[in-house]
C-alpha cells in the first residue's frame, strides 16, 4: 500500500513556448515559457509551496530551455517524461497598433508524443495534496486518455481535485465537443474555475446564475467563477458567495488567471485543505489578490506573484 503524504501540488499539463514580438513590426520576437499548468506550477513555488509538473519534453535546445526554466522556478519534474522525437508546441504572439497581443499562430509538429500514463510513478499522486490540470490536455485524444486515467488514479488518494475550463475554443473540432467533453470530468473534480465567459459558453445559459444552477447538478464542491476586476464568485457546498477583490490599475491580465489558483493551490499545500466556509472564503481572497498583483504586470509567467510582492 502507497502512504499518503502532502509533499507538493501536482500539476500536468504541456509546457508552451512563446514568441512574443519585440514590436509592432512582428518580425523579432522574444522567447518565453508559456503554458496554463506551466503558470499554476511556477506561481505555487514562487510563494514557497511545492509543486511538481507531468510533462513530455525532448532533446532539442527549445526542450532544454523548457526544462531550465522550470527548474529555475522551482518547480519539482520527477515526473517529466522525455522522448527525443517530441517538440515543444509553440505560440506567436504579435502585437497590435494598440500593443494589444494577437495570438497568431499555434505550431505542434508532434500531437500524438503525449504522457505515457504507465510510465508514471503511482506515488507521484498519493504524495499530492492536490491535483491541478486544464482543458488543454483534453481536445487531444491520447491527451485525454491520460487526462482521465491520471484523475480515476488521484481520486484514490485524499488530494484534492482541482480543474480550470480555460476554455480555447478554436482548438476543439466543435464547441459541442467541447462541451461535453469538459462537462464529462466535472463529476470527478473537487474546484472548477471558471470565468464568467467561459461559463455561459459551457452552460448554453444566458445569466450566471443560470449556468451555476446548471453545474449544480455535478455536485462540484467548489466552484469558481472570475470576474476579473468584480472579484469572484464562488458556489462552496450550493451556497453562492461573492468574493471581491482590490482594484488595480491592470496592464495585462494574461495570467492573472493562473496566479488566483495558484494562490488558492499554495494555500492548500501550505496551510491544508479548507475545512469550513470562511476558510474556503480566505483561500479565494487570497487567489484574488494574487490575481490583481498579476494583472498589475505584462506577461503571463513572469508577472506571476512572489511572496515578496504581497503586502
Amino acid at each position: 500500500m502507497i502512504e499518503q503524504s502532502n509533499k507538493y501540488v501536482l500539476v500536468y499539463g504541456d509546457a508552451f513556448v512563446d514568441y512574443i514580438s519585440k514590436d509592432q513590426t512582428n518580425k523579432s520576437f522574444k522567447k518565453f515559457l508559456g503554458g496554463a499548468t506551466v503558470n499554476v506550477a511556477a506561481g505555487i513555488g514562487r510563494l514557497g509551496s511545492s509543486s511538481s509538473f507531468i510533462t513530455i519534453i525532448g532533446e532539442d535546445d527549445t526542450s532544454k530551455f523548457v526544462k531550465r526554466e522550470l527548474e529555475a522556478e522551482g518547480v519539482d519534474l520527477s515526473y517529466i517524461q522525455v522522448d527525443p522525437e517530441k517538440s515543444i508546441s509553440g505560440v506567436y504572439v504579435h502585437l497590435t497598433e494598440n500593443n494589444d497581443r494577437h495570438f497568431h499562430t499555434y505550431l505542434d509538429d508532434t500531437p500524438d508524443l503525449q504522457v505515457d500514463f504507465s510510465m508514471i510513478d503511482l506515488n507521484a499522486f498519493y504524495q499530492a495534496s492536490a491535483f491541478h490540470f486544464c482543458s488543454g490536455t483534453l481536445f487531444h485524444a491520447i491527451a485525454r486518455e491520460t487526462t482521465r486515467k491520471i484523475v480515476d488514479e488521484v481520486k484514490k488518494s485524499s488530494a484534492l481535485i482541482s480543474f480550470d475550463a480555460n476554455i480555447r475554443p478554436l482548438r476543439w473540432n466543435t464547441e459541442q465537443q467541447c462541451r461535453e467533453t469538459i462537462c464529462s470530468f466535472l463529476h470527478d473534480v473537487d474546484i472548477f474555475k471558471i470565468t464568467e465567459e467561459e461559463l455561459l459558453f459551457l452552460t448554453q445559459a444566458n445569466t450566471q446564475l443560470e449556468g451555476l444552477n446548471r453545474l449544480a447538478e455535478y455536485n462540484i464542491s467548489v466552484i469558481l467563477v472570475t470576474v476579473g476586476a468584480n472579484g469572484t464568485y464562488a458556489m462552496i457546498e450550493g451556497e453562492l458567495v461573492h468574493i471581491p477583490t482590490e482594484k488595480v490599475i491592470a496592464v495585462d491580465t494574461t495570467g492573472a488567471g493562473d496566479a488566483f489558483m495558484a494562490g488558492i493551490l499554495s494555500k492548500i499545500q501550505s496551510e491544508g485543505k479548507p475545512e469550513t466556509r470562511e476558510e474556503w472564503i480566505r483561500y479565494i481572497a487570497f487567489g484574488n489578490k494574487l490575481g490583481s498583483i498579476c494583472a498589475t504586470n505584462f506577461g503571463a509567467l513572469s508577472a506571476m506573484p512572489k511572496l515578496s510582492d504581497i503586502n
